[in-house]
């Protein structure tokens, strides 16, 4: 992403408020490794809670609908249950669609890196969706509530793909939701824990969810025609193959 001629992103956003009830959804990611389905369903509720006031909310039925058609999940067989990749994930919701009948029309590879960069995604397109192998001190014990804070706290490990939405920051880091909670993903642990080389990788995605219809802005105040100008000139996504996320 370069980010040449595009507005920039203000002090501090929240996305969070109006989505309450699609990010208070945990989407049976306490039953099963559906992280990846989970995560793309709670930038819906981002998209359409801000538009509209009322977030779009999943089924079950559609969940594992779309955790069959991404990761290949037959109810009933656990082995089967395997998790997901999110560019696969993703290339299906622009083909296919979510079950609320919007498309993705793109995503972007954002550099966890580069904070400008991150700021600027998640203020233009309300959304960043994470892929990370977490530390275990994430996850030993599991968070148990919100207000987690999610810092740099050892190496990485493998065995813990995970998959979570960014839907605000603020100074410390940007604001997650993972299995139903919010938390902080400080902006230290992103960069440490979202390069390819420790196996992470970051995303935004456009989608028309952002304006209702009928309406000519985004609750950002950008029009359609200026975001989607904005996201042709952050670039395309990088092809990789990331590992299913859980």
């Amino acid at each position: 992403m370069a980010d040449g001629a595009l507005p920039p992103p203000v002090v501090s956003v929240s996305y969070e408020t109006k989505a309450q009830a699609a990010l208070r959804n945990i989407y049976l990611n306490d039953q099963l490794g559906d992280c990846v389905i989970a995560g793309g369903y709670h930038v819906v509720g981002v998209e359409t809670g801000n538009a509209t006031g009322t977030p779009f909310v999943a089924t079950d039925q559609q969940i594992i609908a779309d955790y069959g058609a991404v990761g290949g999940y037959v109810p009933g067989d656990p082995s089967t249950d395997q998790g997901c990749n999110i560019q696969t994930a993703l290339a299906h919701w622009q083909t296919v669609g979510f079950a609320d009948g919007t498309k993705l029309k793109g995503y972007l590879s954002v550099n966890p890196t580069n904070k400008h960069e991150l700021m600027t995604a998640l203020y233009l397109f309300e959304n960043l969706v994470f892929g990370l192998e977490l530390p275990d001190a994430y996850v030993n014990p599991f968070p148990s509530g919100d207000g987690f804070t999610w810092g740099v706290a050892g190496a990485p490990d493998p065995s813990n793909g995970h998959c979570i939405i960014g839907a605000g920051y603020n100074t410390s880091g940007v604001g997650i939701d993972t299995w139903a909670l919010e938390g902080t993903f400080t902006w230290e642990a992103i960069a440490a824990y979202c390069t390819a080389s420790n196996g992470g990788e970051v995303y935004t995605v456009i989608t028309p969810d952002q304006l209702a219809k009928g309406q000519s802005v985004a609750p950002n105040g950008f029009n359609w025609l200026t975001l989607t100008q904005d996201f042709d000139i952050l670039g395309g996504h990088v092809a990789v193959v990331p590992k299913p996320r859980r």
